[in-house]
């Protein structure tokens, strides 16, 4: 390898040193692996940023013969597709990982092999990135794909109605064309990993069979480390410290809202706007406890769970979701006490009631509304891993440097008169300048400034939504971008939680945000959110859309954003003179154009 590509942190005597050490004595078919992962590595951190492949790569790149389709909205299925793109490359296959946004369904008529891992958001909705693809998918001219053999690994939340919906209607979609699946669809819920890694394993096998090698198989689930990783992970997060902590909520407002500076400890975590934080907390001590009285368990018995024994406190404490309700905790709950509403939650006509109580109650309200005698290893199964917290970050690192800042609304409230917190955010807002953050960096492509400064922007952010458009905003004035800035803000009160309001008004004075909107639904007799004043000014967005400009969109899922997507379609029927359905077609467009994004939760 040309020591000239290599990362500068590798270049020191003592690094190389140790890599050396590490590659010694490997064959040469290893070594050419090894190779071609580390060229993987490089490329895959330029696509996460927005880059291209370094360019020796794309030069000698062959034309890929299995490809690997993922769409995703928190970035699990981009994990999962990168992966089997590294393990069919460590086979000895010539493979390519790309976003489902990027592949026209036309283009898979010329397709031999493909997998797809494709996720759910909301109410059974694809990704945003995959509106386009689903649209010509269920489309009358869809093209006929005999020639196409794939597989289908589908992630959801079980908590949700839809449970996998997008990739159930792919499944079925694609074998209606005439397509050849390899092997049955298998669906993930949250802890999707015990499903995953057989799936991803024999995804390899299956592509060794339909195209033929003659490579050494190498672990799908462990693939091979040779050097430090060249960016923080989710699964290798690096410190970050804390440099301010600050409420910017009014101290009478309904919800304390924070905002936090993170120092940058190295190039591990290199961020554009509109990436997130994933933030690694162990659950508060006194969730912990609560669980533990209420399962009658000491916290000292020992569970051995995957290879690893501990005990039950520190599994509480560290390894599992107990701030979070999951429906396979639900399941065992009503197993174990036959209790009949549980029951309703989970049959066909409780999805509804199911994520209210998820909205509602934490595993302790469920122990204490069911009591059972649980013991320590049945407790650890039932409960799903625990997840690092995702938020969007508020900054951009031209503007900030070596620093990600974040907005965080802490969860605090009470229940059948005991506190309930965030394992995250309650934490987040205790913590002191000094203290340390386990952080990475979540990158989200399809969440970006426009590559075209000259074009508009609309951003549409009600409450901590408004946190990338921070980001997006200094960015726009460090690279002196020409192109105007819309901002459309809500909150509750202009007095108690108009966030960085200050910020705001001063890019307004100052002609960096042209236009400014807000919407405080508790000022006034009849609520006003953000999508009233999006209609009042729907001539002007549309001539903005018409005009070229992006619009994004970031918050609330369940209601902001169907809510906003509907004004959207109003504002296109109004101003537009388009029927309902081109009007659809019209937002898929502007979605395919990667002009109209999201990032709901």
């Amino acid at each position: 390898m040309d020591a000239a590509a290599l990362p500068k942190p590798f270049l020191d005597s003592e690094r190389t040193g140790r890599l050396d050490e590490l590659l010694v004595g490997l064959d040469s078919s290893t070594l050419t692996w090894v190779s071609g992962y580390v060229a993987g590595l490089a490329a895959e951190r330029a696509r996460a940023h927005g880059g291209a492949p370094p360019a020796a790569a794309v030069a000698n790149e062959p034309e890929a013969r299995a490809l690997v389709v993922y769409a995703s909205q928190t970035g699990n299925g981009r994990r999962l597709a990168e992966r089997l793109e590294r393990s069919l490359s460590a086979a000895g296959l010539r493979a390519q990982a790309r976003s489902i946004g990027d592949v026209p369904l036309k283009t898979l008529t010329g397709e031999r092999l493909v997998y797809f891992v494709v996720s759910t958001h909301g109410d059974g909705e694809p990704p945003d990135d995959a509106r386009a693809f689903f649209t010509q998918l269920k489309a009358k001219r869809a093209p006929a794909l005999p020639a196409l053999r794939y597989a289908v690994l589908a992630l959801g939340d079980s908590s949700y109605p839809q449970f996998c919906s997008a990739g159930r209607e792919l499944d079925e979609r694609l074998t209606a064309l005439g397509a050849t699946r390899l092997a049955p669809r298998v669906d993930a819920d949250v802890d999707l990993e015990p499903v995953a890694a057989p799936w991803l394993e024999q995804a390899v096998v299956h592509a060794r069979t339909e195209l033929g090698t003659a490579a050494p198989r190498l672990s799908v689930v462990a693939p091979l480390r040779v050097v430090a990783p060249v960016v923080a992970t989710r699964d290798q997060p690096v410190a970050m410290e804390l440099l301010v902590n600050q409420r910017i909520s009014s101290r009478d407002a309904e919800r304390d809202v924070r905002h936090l500076e993170l120092a940058l400890p190295d190039e591990r975590l290199a961020y554009e706007p509109g990436d997130a934080l994933g933030v690694w907390v162990g659950n508060p001590q006194r969730a912990v406890e609560a669980v533990l009285a209420r399962a009658n368990l000491s916290g000292t018995e020992p569970v051995t769970h995957d290879g690893v024994t501990l005990p039950l406190r520190d599994w509480l404490a560290e390894r599992r979701e107990i701030t979070r309700l999951a429906r396979p905790f639900v399941a065992e709950l009503a197993k174990r006490t036959g209790a009949a509403e549980l029951g309703r939650w989970l049959g066909p006509e409780g999805g509804r009631d199911l994520r209210d109580a998820f909205k509602s109650f934490q595993v302790v309200d469920l122990l204490k509304r069911y009591p059972h005698a649980w013991d320590a290893t049945g407790l650890v199964r039932a409960l799903n891993p625990l997840s690092p917290r995702l938020y969007s970050i508020a900054s951009s690192r031209r503007a900030v440097g070596d620093e990600a800042h974040l907005t965080v609304a802490v969860l605090d409230y009470e229940q059948d008169g005991e506190q309930r917190t965030g394992a995250a955010s309650f934490q987040l807002a205790g913590l002191g300048v000094g203290a340390e953050v386990r952080a990475y960096v979540e990158p989200n492509p399809r969440f970006r400034l426009p590559a075209d400064a000259a074009r508009d922007i609309l951003m549409i952010g009600p409450g901590t939504g408004v946190a990338p458009f921070r980001g997006f905003l200094q960015a726009r004035v460090e690279d002196g971008a020409p192109g105007r800035n819309w901002l459309v803000f809500g909150s509750r009160h202009r007095e108690r939680d108009f966030l960085y309001q200050t910020e705001w008004l001063a890019a307004l004075r100052k002609g960096q945000l042209q236009r400014l909107d807000v919407a405080f639904s508790r000022d006034t007799a009849s609520k006003v959110y953000v999508q009233d004043r999006l209609r009042e000014a729907g001539a002007e967005v549309y001539a903005w859309l018409e005009g070229g400009a992006s619009v994004y969109v970031c918050g609330d899922a369940e209601r902001m954003a169907p809510d906003v997507e509907r004004a959207l379609l109003d504002i296109a029927r109004q101003h537009g003179g388009l029927s309902e359905e081109r009007a659809r077609e019209y937002l898929d467009e502007l979605a395919a154009q990667h002009r109209y994004a999201r990032d709901v939760y």
